[in-house]
């Protein structure tokens, strides 16, 4: 823990495997859009923001198990916690994760922090894809992510576990070809 917190600014790291710290740069302008836009979207059900039954945090170092991950967006429900998790390192663990996918983050967040966040007993996780302009929302199984759910581009859907209705077209970046999967 030490190590990340001597970290240069500009710089983050996780514990994704017992011992090892991976070190990153701070994410893009379509990470930052799409995450930010997230974490807006969810103000109604935020304890702190006036919303109800949710405290929702921005990067909250969180421990789970023997790993540290810092989520892009996590949700802890009231009657479990009746005050915001605090903390360096957060052992309570959250109801809901949210990961938004970036070229240099991609991977880990798919193969590795989903199924530690499932494992851990997070109920609920979403992934962003800002290049792909799409939400997969996954709920915990056995210990296991299992896909439930998808929203796209300009949807306004309801995406578990939040009953409110979410406006996904402003979290994408503009694109120069409006249609990808056109020549």
């Amino acid at each position: 823990m030490a190590e990340i917190e001597r970290l240069p600014e500009g710089m983050t790291g996780e514990i994704l495997e017992p011992g090892v710290v991976s070190i990153r740069a701070r994410p893009g302008a379509a990470h930052r859009r799409a995450a930010g836009l997230a974490y807006r979207a969810l103000k109604g059900v935020d304890q702190a923001d006036g919303g109800t039954g949710w405290w929702i945090e921005q990067e909250p170092p969180v421990r789970f198990i023997d790993r540290l991950a810092y989520p892009d967006i996590a949700g802890w429900r009231v009657e479990r916690s009746p005050r915001t998790p605090d903390g360096f390192s957060i052992t309570l663990i959250p109801e809901w994760c949210c990961e938004v996918l970036s070229p240099s983050t991609a991977r880990d967040d798919r193969f590795v922090k989903l199924p530690i966040f499932a494992r851990s007993g997070v109920q609920w996780m979403w992934l962003i894809d800002p290049a792909l302009h799409g939400v997969e929302v996954y709920v915990t199984e056995r210990g296991h992510p299992m896909l439930v759910a998808t929203a796209k581009e300009d949807e306004t859907t309801r995406l578990p576990p939040f009953d409110l209705d979410i406006d996904l077209s402003r979290w994408w970046l503009p694109t120069d070809n409006p249609n990808p999967s056109s020549p």
